[in-house]
């Protein structure tokens, strides 16, 4: 980046600042269950690793768990439950049976798809009363923000 499009350092720390505030105030808004919904929100951890593993079919334990900077051993646990409850499938690997590899079920994908179409519905309600030009500002702000999530999930390894 040239100096010409560079932020400055003020507008660095007002990014940082007003995005450390105000993300997990929207996180927190998302994991509310809206009024009249039939199935309450997977836990966090479930939820989180539901998606890894939905993305990352095949996955081990320790892939897991370095992914979500969780310990092996809870996420070991928290496999042995949801393959109890049906949401995710163990299979051992071929060369070497102290490894097992994740896959999610049927019903862990209806689920996450669930939970997606929720949290897109209450997205875009709330966005219904925003003005065109807060929405554009959203919009043109997506892209930047998934990149700034795979720059801070690369970071934290």
């Amino acid at each position: 980046m040239t100096d010409s499009t560079s932020a400055t350092g003020r507008e660095l720390d007002r990014t940082a600042s007003g995005l450390a505030a105000c993300l997990p105030a929207l996180s927190r808004a998302l994991d509310r269950r809206p009024a009249g919904h039939p199935h309450p929100r997977p836990p966090d951890g479930q939820l989180a690793l539901l998606r890894f593993v939905a993305g990352r079919e095949g996955a081990t334990v320790r892939e897991a768990a370095e992914a979500l900077l969780m310990k092996p051993s809870n996420v070991s646990a928290l496999v042995s439950r949801m393959t109890e409850s049906g949401l995710l499938e163990r299979r051992q690997d071929r060369s070497d049976r102290r490894v097992a590899h994740l896959y999610p079920t049927a019903a862990a994908r209806r689920r996450l798809a669930e939970v997606r179409d929720q949290e897109t519905a209450r997205i875009r309600q709330a966005l219904s009363s925003l003005s065109d030009g807060e929405i554009g500002a959203l919009a043109s702000a997506v892209g930047a923000l998934a990149a700034l999530t795979r720059h801070l999930d690369s970071s934290a390894r």
